[in-house]
């Protein structure tokens, strides 16, 4: 292999530096030299270097391959004397010139923040209901025939109607106009009174709403699923069945269209066909004025549905899965982070909620205990959507900074070790069965050896680059053989990156559904 060595040294590092690179290479300049070495000598260059470095010691090692590309290979001393391409740089600030960091190419995450922001504001109406009420001051204590999530959904398909997304966003734009009734008119707000006589039960709400309102229909997927996600009812009549029970059958339009056939009984198994109606009319009656009549809420629920009206035309709500994940993802986190939020040692909200606390409110969303041990309610209703949204808000400004702070697993220790404790082997039963997928039998039982003569000392390997060529393929009797030489340079454990090249042998069965295993690997000269 050809090298370039580049010293930045200073003072008598440099004497030291010239003293031992002029023993292996030819000086072509007053601070670089180049020449043709074995890996044997490179390694020897590198360990003098380490051994002989002081606090003015700066040299870079460059692969020089192919029409004019190099590859930095290790620096000994001084990293900052190069950038991460073993370049020398010109001139030096401390100062953040180019701010790219305050950059992202996250296309969707305006989207995303609005998205997640609107379905805060919503997610919980369902709370208000006169059963979930009750349930809260344990006055009910029954299996939910209807949970509040799906109540949610109703109420704000119906404000949405038949409209359009462009029209539903700009009546809520509005905050000074009267849209309080259309909430729970009876024309518009379908109450699902499941196995309770023929013709009760609604139809399914995303059926139309696909086509008619996209937007509608990925705020209703939000707030149905931002506890957990629809399941198909079982079809078993036993009055003890559970949400979550297998079907026993899959049907295909499921597949082709699974949004169009979700219905309450996906969001909560309910126990008997045979419940009456009047079972059904507390967790559809509301126990007071909801949040969407509050001023504060109206202010805010308008600002955002502004912000979607400049984003409707152009976005694919329902095509767009990574936004549909991510404001999922921020609306559940912000839900659970507000709703731990509780009392301070005097008995008084924490600073967080005091921005969002509403007085003379009669609605709650969830309760605490006090001294005593007694249930009481915390966070009323309204505070905990402006809450909640204030926070998705927060977090889902944070997701294009969230893999630059947050610490790496990496390379911790007791996330590589086999499990001591039997209720997580089956984490290493998962680990196993990966490998199997990847490997044949002889060299997964390789693998498990090495494995175990390491351990459980944390290794990290990193790819810098990879070259791949096919050396040929021979038929067995039973199955195919192919062998594929990988060549390039890797870094190990966090020493600079050194050049490797290996012949890996993997097979494939001529007959049965079975893939391409490696067999062995054999490092090349």
């Amino acid at each position: 292999m050809n090298v370039l060595f580049v010293s930045q040294c200073r003072k008598r590092a440099l004497t030291e530096t010239r003293r031992i690179l002029d023993q292996f290479a030819e000086r072509c300049g007053e601070r670089t030299w180049q020449t043709p070495i074995t890996q044997a000598g490179l390694e020897a260059v590198h360990k003098l270097l380490r051994q002989s470095a002081r606090k003015n010691t700066a040299v870079a090692c460059r692969w020089i391959h192919g029409q004019g590309h190099s590859e930095l290979l290790w620096v000994v001393g001084d990293a900052r004397q190069f950038n991460a391409e073993g370049a020398v740089p010109t001139n030096a600030t401390a100062r953040d010139i180019l701010r790219a960091d305050d950059e992202n190419g996250w296309h969707s995450a305006e989207a995303i923040r609005r998205m997640a922001q609107l379905a805060a504001l919503l997610h919980d109406l369902g709370k208000a209901s006169q059963a979930f009420q009750q349930r809260l001051k344990g006055e009910r204590n029954e299996r939910n025939l209807i949970r509040h999530e799906w109540v949610s959904l109703r109420l704000f398909l119906a404000f949405v109607g038949e409209d359009g997304d462009r029209q539903w966003l700009e009546r809520l734009s509005d905050e000074t106009a009267a849209n309080e009734a259309c909430w729970t008119d009876p024309a518009r707000y379908l109450c699902d009174k499941p196995g309770s006589g023929p013709g009760s039960a609604t139809p399914p709400p995303f059926a139309s709403l696909l086509q008619q309102a996209p937007l509608a229909a990925a705020i209703g997927w939000l707030l149905v699923t931002h506890h957990r996600l629809p399941a198909a009812p079982p079809t078993s009549s036993t009055t003890n069945r559970r949400w979550g029970d297998k079907r026993g059958c899959l049907e295909k339009n499921w597949l082709t269209d699974p949004l169009t056939a979700i219905a309450c009984e996906w969001n909560e198994v309910i126990s008997s066909p045979q419940t009456p109606p009047k079972d059904f009319d507390p967790y559809w009656r509301m126990a007071g004025l909801l949040p969407v009549a509050d001023p504060a809420w109206r202010k805010q629920a308008a600002r955002v549905a502004r912000h979607l009206l400049k984003l409707q035309q152009p976005f694919d709500w329902l095509g767009n899965i990574w936004a549909l994940h991510l404001a999922r993802l921020c609306l559940m986190l912000a839900d659970h982070h507000y709703s731990s939020l509780g009392m301070d040692g005097e008995g008084r909200p924490v600073a967080a909620r005091r921005l969002f606390v509403q007085s003379q409110q009669k609605l709650f969303a969830n309760t605490v205990f006090d001294r005593t041990g007694r249930r009481q309610p915390c966070q009323s209703l309204l505070e905990h959507l402006l809450g909640v949204s204030d926070s998705a808000a927060q977090i889902s400004h944070a997701l294009p900074g969230f893999e630059r702070h947050l610490p790496r697993l990496a390379r911790h220790r007791g996330l590589r070790q086999r499990s001591s404790e039997e209720k997580f082997r089956w984490q290493d039963k998962a680990f196993d069965a990966a490998l199997r997928a990847m490997m044949t039998d002889e060299m997964l039982a390789e693998t498990r050896a090495r494995l175990a003569e390491r351990g459980g000392q944390p290794s990290q390997t990193v790819v810098n680059m990879l070259q791949a060529q096919l050396l040929g393929i021979e038929e067995l009797p039973a199955e195919y053989m192919a062998s594929v030489e990988f060549s390039g340079l890797i870094t190990e454990d966090g020493n600079g990156p050194s050049p490797f090249r290996e012949a890996w042998n993997m097979t494939k069965p001529k007959t049965g559904p079975g893939g391409w295993l490696v067999a062995g690997i054999q490092p090349l000269s």
